[in-house]
């Protein structure tokens, strides 16, 4: 994998360690199902009016919308709604790495290597030791919706990958135009007419500066880059990469809500970068560097 797409997946990285934060800040202000379509909404509107469709099938680019952005944001905005903390979601939902391989070789005979899963094992493990003394305090309801949308994100990693090599920003624009309307009425639906009608009365501009930060950088940015390095890198390669973003989630959550960062996360954050080295120089040896077109 050419430094330059390692650079470009970091720089994601970051972007959706802090996006935990501002979820739970958004969800904090409004509605969490409404929270999740606004932001959708946001992400296809204008961008679809000036964006061309992406050359993949329609059935693709729907399936991962409704995997991106209803399935994946809907479990993951409740889950922080009802007591999950940011930084502990950064790091459960990063378990999508471990899915998306299984479904990827389920489905796309994509085989990892040994050292692809040694590395993931070692990651792993990092991932289990910052949970072990934070589960504890953590209800199983919010932990399962987090496991649910890790899922969910792995199919969509897998749907990004099938799609093929398809413009990255027209994929992830249409791609999450599937969204809002499932959203809006599932809010409806669970939430409440008053509750939603309410919160679009209140909107604030503090609730439009979150609002903007989900949809750009972290959907249409974040996820234009992700789609296209999926498009030109197995997803046994790519996905790895999101195991540090509890690193960057962990971080945000103690500078921004407060949450703290003890010695054991410390240890785990260390193991997760060493697992993704591990993967990381496997891939470089066995795969020719992929040029930018």
């Amino acid at each position: 994998m050419p430094i330059r797409h390692i650079l470009l997946a970091l720089m994601v990285v970051a972007i959706w360690g802090f996006n935990f934060v501002v979820i739970k800040l958004s969800v904090e202000a409004l509605p969490p199902i409404l929270a999740a379509a606004l932001r959708f909404a946001a992400a296809a509107f204008p961008a679809v009016l000036i964006v061309r469709p992406p050359r993949a099938p329609a059935w693709i680019v729907i399936s991962f919308g409704l995997a991106f952005g209803v399935a994946l944001y809907g479990f993951l905005n409740l889950a922080l709604a009802w007591g999950m903390p940011a930084g502990l979601s950064s790091l459960v939902l990063q378990t999508q790495a471990f899915f998306t391989m299984v479904i990827a070789f389920v489905l796309l005979g994509e085989r990892p290597s040994r050292f692809q899963v040694i590395g993931a094992g070692i990651a792993f493990a990092g991932i289990a030791v910052i949970a072990s003394e934070r589960l504890e305090a953590t209800n199983l309801l919010p932990l399962g919706m987090v496991l649910l949308a890790a899922l969910s994100w792995g199919v969509a990693n897998v749907l990004t990958k099938k799609a093929g090599k398809v413009n990255a920003v027209s994929f992830t624009v249409w791609g999450v135009l599937a969204a809002p309307v499932p959203l809006l009425l599932l809010s409806l639906t669970t939430e409440g007419w008053p509750a939603v009608t309410g919160a679009l009365a209140g909107f604030s501009w503090s609730d439009a500066g979150l609002i903007a930060f989900l949809a750009y950088p972290a959907t249409l940015l974040g996820g234009g880059i992700w789609s296209w390095l999926l498009g030109r890198h197995p997803a046994s390669v790519v996905a790895p990469f999101t195991l540090l973003v509890p690193i960057t989630g962990l971080a945000s959550g103690y500078l921004v809500l407060g949450e703290t960062i003890t010695r054991i996360e410390v240890l785990g954050a260390l193991l997760v970068i060493c697992g993704l080295i591990v993967t990381l120089r496997k891939a470089k040896k066995s795969e020719p560097p992929i040029r930018l077109d």
